[in-house]
Formats: structure tokens, sequence, C-alpha cells
């Protein structure tokens, strides 16, 4: 392999603010991280909340450190259909028009008017990375994944720039499940 990527899956979960974060678990709350994610200084947090969208949600869902600018819920396809309601695909923090839900924590809740999206397919990489690959920051690529009865190509692949990543490529659980994912599986970035 030329310029092989490790894929993850990124499975429902949501980024908080400071000031939604003080509504749902009280003011000055901080989040009490309980695993680090592969992206440096990502966390999965202890706290959970409910999702709750028109026809449907979910009772229990993660919170991932740090604080964010924004609130962002994160579904699939799928969860979204689940739930009732239409979100466009986007890349993370474009969240401009897009889905609404009500957030749910022990000591409040959040209406979330605009906020809710299908995570667009995406590579981290660092400048060393995209360097070493020939890459460049925004640019679309696909990515080849063999797995014994489902290969597959993703196409419309974005590449993420920056010296705060680490090589990785995230997939939602729809596109885990379409290639047969299981853990430390290795695409190709191809033209």
């Amino acid at each position: 392999m030329e310029r092989p990527v490790l894929i993850e899956t990124s499975a429902r979960h949501l980024h908080v603010d400071r000031k939604t974060l003080d509504i749902l678990f009280g003011e000055g709350y901080e989040l009490t991280p309980v695993k680090d994610l592969s992206q440096p200084g990502q966390f999965a947090c202890a706290e959970r909340v409910a999702v709750q969208c028109e026809k449907g949600g979910f009772p229990s869902v993660s919170i991932l450190g740090p604080l964010r600018g924004a609130t962002q819920v994160e579904l699939s396809k799928t969860d979204a259909r689940t739930a009732g309601i239409d979100i466009p695909i986007r890349e993370s923090g474009d969240i401009a028009q897009s889905g609404k839900c009500l957030l749910t924590g022990p000591k409040g809740s959040v209406e979330l008017a605009t906020g809710v999206i299908a995570a667009k397919r995406h590579i981290h990489a660092t400048p060393e990375d995209a360097k070493r690959y020939g890459l460049q920051d925004r640019q679309i690529v696909s990515v080849k994944v063999q797995t014994p009865e489902r290969s597959l190509v993703f196409c419309d692949v974005v590449v993420r720039v920056s010296d705060k990543f680490r090589l990785a490529m995230h997939i939602d659980t729809d596109e885990a499940n379409a290639c047969g994912f299981t853990p430390g599986l290795i695409g190709e970035i191809i033209p």
C-alpha cells in the first residue's frame, strides 16, 4: 500500500459548548474524561444526555470533549431516519440550517434549533503526513477498503490537515457496516 490510513468508526455522539454544558449539568460543571480518543486532546466523557427528535431519540448519547465553540450532535443517517429527522452530511462545525433536537441532562434541557448533522467522512492528517502523501487541506480523495466480503471504495473523503491531528480516517456506523469494519482496518488513499 502506497498511502495507508487507519480507519476508525465514529458512533453517535455530541460536542457541547460551555453554555449548553452549564444548562444540562449545572453552572461551572466540568466534563469527566474516561477514555482518550485517537486524535490528540480529544476524549470520551462519562457524561451522557438524552437526544430527542421529532419521532424518536436516544436516551444516552456520549459527550466528547473538550468543550467546543458550538454544540453539535453527530448521528448516522440511519439514526436520523429512526428519530424522524432529515439531516445534512457536513464537515464538523458546519451546522447552519441543519437538524434540530432537544437535549436533556440531569439539570436541564436545551432545544437546538440547528446543530444535528451526519459527519462527512474525512481524513485527519498532520502537515508531515500530507506532504508525505502529496495531499492538501480540504482536498477530496477516495479510500479503498479491502475486507473479506465487503470491499469497497469510499469516494468524496475530505482531507483535513492540522498539526493537532494524528493520521486516521473517520467514518460513521452506517459506513462501517457497509464495509464490514473491524478494529485495525487499514484503507488505501487512492487518486
